[in-house]
C-alpha cells in the first residue's frame, strides 16, 4: 500500500514541473485525491458494497470535479493532471503509467450491461478535452491529441487527432511529451492541399486564356 502511495506521489513529480514538495503534492493535487479515493471505492466495489462505493465516488466527484466509477480498473502510476471534468466509466480499463489531462471522457455507447467503455494500454497520453467512446482499445504508447473524439481502436505508438480522430503519425517523439503545437492537423493539411490545387487550376486557366490572344495577334501580323 505505502509503495503504491509513494509511486503515485513520484509520478506527480515526474509529470508536473510545478510540483515543489511532497506536502504540496499531497494537499493540492485533486487528481491524486481522486485516484486515492477511487482505490477505496474500488475496494468496496470488489467486496460488493455497491452503494457505499457509489456514494464514495459521488463524494470524490464533489470534492475534486473528477468522476471515476468504482467499477473501473486502473493500473499503477496513473496521473490526472488538473483533472476537472474527467469522467471514467464503469467498464473502462487503464494500464500503467497513463497520463490524462482535464476534461477527458472515457465514455460508453451502449445501454447493455456489458463491456462498453475504452481499454487504455500502458504509457498512453490523453490530451485535454479528448473523448474516447465505446469498447475500443488504445494501444501502448499511443497519444490522443487535445479535443479529439476517438471511436475506433488505436494501434500502439500511434498519434490521433481530430473529430473524428484520425491516425496522423506513428511514434515521433517520447510519449511523455505531448506538445500539441507540433501535432499534425489533418483538417488544416486537407484545406492547404485544396488551396494549392485551386491555385494550380487557376494558373492553367490563365495560360489557356492567353493562348487565343497570341494566335490572334500573329494572324493580324500575317494579314498585314
Amino acid at each position: 500500500m505505502f509503495r503504491t502511495l509513494k509511486e503515485d506521489i513520484l509520478k506527480v513529480f515526474s509529470e508536473d514541473p510545478a510540483a515543489r514538495s511532497i506536502v504540496e503534492v499531497i494537499l493540492c493535487y485533486p487528481g491524486l485525491h481522486a485516484l486515492w479515493l477511487y482505490r477505496l471505492s474500488h475496494l468496496l466495489w470488489q467486496h460488493r458494497f455497491f452503494l457505499s462505493a457509489r456514494l464514495m465516488s459521488q463524494f470524490t466527484c464533489f470534492l475534486t470535479g473528477i468522476e471515476i466509477h468504482p467499477g473501473a480498473k486502473i493500473g499503477r502510476r496513473f496521473f490526472i493532471d488538473h483533472g476537472t471534468g474527467v469522467v471514467i466509466g464503469e467498464t473502462a480499463e487503464i494500464g500503467d503509467d497513463v497520463l490524462v489531462y482535464q476534461g477527458v471522457v472515457l465514455g460508453g455507447t451502449s445501454l447493455k450491461k456489458e463491456k462498453r467503455h475504452p481499454t487504455i494500454g500502458n504509457r498512453v497520453v490523453i490530451g485535454s478535452g479528448a473523448v474516447l467512446l465505446g469498447p475500443i482499445t488504445i494501444g501502448d504508447d499511443a497519444r490522443i491529441g487535445s479535443g479529439s473524439v476517438v471511436i475506433k481502436p488505436v494501434p500502439k505508438e500511434a498519434t490521433v487527432v481530430g473529430v473524428p480522430g484520425k491516425i496522423v503519425a506513428d511514434r515521433l517523439a517520447p510519449v511523455a511529451v505531448l506538445d500539441h503545437s507540433k501535432l499534425p492537423d489533418p483538417v488544416n493539411e486537407t484545406l492547404k492541399l485544396l488551396v494549392e490545387q485551386q491555385n494550380e487550376i487557376k494558373d492553367r486557366l490563365d495560360r489557356l486564356e492567353e493562348q487565343p490572344s497570341r494566335s490572334k495577334s500573329r494572324s493580324e501580323v500575317w494579314v498585314g
